[in-house]
Order: structure tokens, then sequence, then C-alpha cells
């Protein structure tokens, strides 16, 4: 099976909202492949974010896919509304589906790549029945509602265990992560099987001093290499 290509997604999450255009503009300069836009209703977790009309707003900003990732409840009501508004990609939790598979045709049927997403304590096992209709699996390496947590270390065998279903499976999709992705932890998850990385507050607010650009250069530089070093000793 080929590898997927590294993708930098920063996340909105950390983004200035009384300045979003200036982030979003920071983002797409940078050469970030993507942005990642948590929506949080204050039920699945314990922070209230924003909805369709920042998705929208956001859409008019920039062209850079819109990786919408849905920690909300009862995600099947409002698929319909985020992809009108201009996602270019649906994740919605396992925990909040009560009829995953349906939700996952949902998404697909409104003609974007569909994903599921697990909370660290949730099992691989959420995703044996739906991996051949996955576009993408997003592992969280922080408890979701709040940027700026520190990675959990015990993720890394989880994302490895991922990457050998999927290839067990014969699917080849995106593995992304979200929470305390850094310079420190990005190579880390890529040699465990990971793709996307989702990086907030290491971007936005990194507090060293780094811009935008900086930031995700040195991220994606560190995956990359990661990335080419993991290919080097499995060729050896």
């Amino acid at each position: 099976m080929s590898t997927k290509r590294i993708i930098i997604a920063p996340s909105l999450l950390a983004a200035d909202f009384s300045n979003l255009q200036k982030d979003v503009s920071a983002a797409q300069e940078c050469g970030a492949d993507a942005l990642h836009c948590d929506v949080m209703d204050g039920h699945f977790v314990p922070n209230i974010t924003f909805g369709p009309m920042i998705i929208k707003a956001v859409r008019k900003l920039t062209n850079l896919p819109l990786l919408v990732h849905l920690m909300i409840e009862k995600p099947e009501l409002y698929i319909e509304n985020f992809v009108k508004a201009g996602a270019s990609e649906i994740t919605v939790h396992a925990e909040a589906c009560t009829h995953l598979h349906r939700t996952l045709q949902s998404i697909k049927a409104l003609g974007v790549p569909a994903g599921v997403a697990l909370n660290p304590h949730t099992p691989l096992c959420m995703l044996e029945n739906v991996i051949t209709d996955l576009d993408v699996a997003l592992i969280m390496t922080v408890n979701p509602g709040f940027g700026g947590q520190s990675f959990i270390e015990s993720m890394l065998p989880k994302i490895a265990a991922l990457r050998a279903m999927a290839e067990e499976a014969g699917v080849s999709i995106d593995i992304s992560v979200d929470g305390g992705i850094d310079a420190k932890t990005a190579p880390k998850v890529v040699r465990a099987g990971a793709n996307v990385l989702v990086a907030g507050s290491s971007v936005y607010s990194n507090g060293d001093g780094k811009s935008v650009r900086e930031a995700c250069d040195e991220l994606k530089l560190l995956a990359n290499t990661a990335l080419l070093a993991g290919e080097t000793e499995k060729c050896l």
C-alpha cells in the first residue's frame, strides 16, 4: 500500500477570532494543506466554539480544504448544513452516533469524504465494521474540548494499531491526529502511522516567537523526515 502524503492542518480553535481573516490567510500563505475546524456544542464536549455560519465565512476567505470535525451530539442532524456552508470533509465521533454506518453514508451522499473520530478511551474495535466506509480516521491525542493540552503518549500504539487495521482491511485511509501536536510529537505520530497532523497552539500561539509560516514549515519538515526515515527502514 502506498504511503499517504503528510497533511498539515492548522486548527482554527487556536486562531484569533477578532481577526480571523489574518490567521486564515497566514495558514494559506504558509503552505498549510488544510484548515481543521473543531465544532463543539457544550454537550458532547465541555466547550462551545462555532457553527455553520463561521464555516461559511471562512470558506469565503480561503480555498484550502476545510476539515470539519463535529464534536457534537446527534451530528447527523447538522451534516447537510455544514456541507452547504463549505465543509470539504466531515468527521463525526463514534461515541456520538447511534447509527454510525448510516451517518457515514449520509455524509458520502452529500459528496464529501467521511471520517470517524475516537476519543482517547474509545477502543479501535468501534471502527471494525465501518473501516471500509471511511476516508479518514481521527485519533484524539488529548481529551476533547479545549486546545493547548498535553499529548497523551499512550495513543501512539493506538495509531499504529489503526494503521495495521487499515492495511489488513485493504483500505487506504488518512489517519489524522488531533491534540498536542508540535515539533516533539509530530515525528512520533508519523512514525506510528499518522499522516494528517492537526496543530493549533503550536502554530498560532507557540510561545517560541515563531511565525505561523515558521511553525508550519518546521512541522512539515519534521513529519516528512520521519516519514522518509520510516520508508527507508522498511526497505532495509
